[in-house]
């Protein structure tokens, strides 16, 4: 690679192609380990187990984009922790909606698969009241 009047197409021609394998070699490993996790969480059994909400939490992940617009968005991932009756605590993602039926305390059903949430069914207050004594 010199400096005669063809290096910048030598030097493109060595670095795109080696940038290009970088960046399709990110997006193959990124999308293996979601197919991972979904064939893990696949093989699992889908279990309904006593537990109790421990605590809960958000993510906010704010982007601004830099261009004509201006524009921004943001992203909310909301958290549940449940402990179920061996002591054992599981966090979980779950839908804003299914967040805001959650409050630290509460008791119930929780059924999930792996890794995956699927539903939490909450003991109405008069039960938890009578298991407590």
């Amino acid at each position: 690679m010199g400096w005669g009047s063809d290096w910048m197409f030598d030097f493109f021609g060595s670095v795109m192609p080696v940038f290009f394998i970088v960046v399709v070699g990110i997006v193959l490993l990124s999308a293996g380990k979601g197919l991972l996790q979904w064939s893990r969480n696949n093989r699992q059994p889908l279990l309904t187990v006593e537990s109790k909400i421990v605590s809960k939490r958000t993510e906010v992940k704010h982007t601004h984009h830099h261009d004509d617009t201006m524009s921004s968005r943001t992203r909310t991932t909301y958290y549940v922790t449940f402990e179920v009756e061996s002591g054992d605590r599981m966090e979980f993602v779950v839908s804003g909606e299914e967040y805001g039926m959650c409050a630290q305390g509460d008791q119930g059903m929780l059924r999930f698969q792996g890794t995956r949430f699927y539903s939490f069914a909450r003991h109405p207050r008069i039960h938890q009241d009578l298991a407590r004594g």
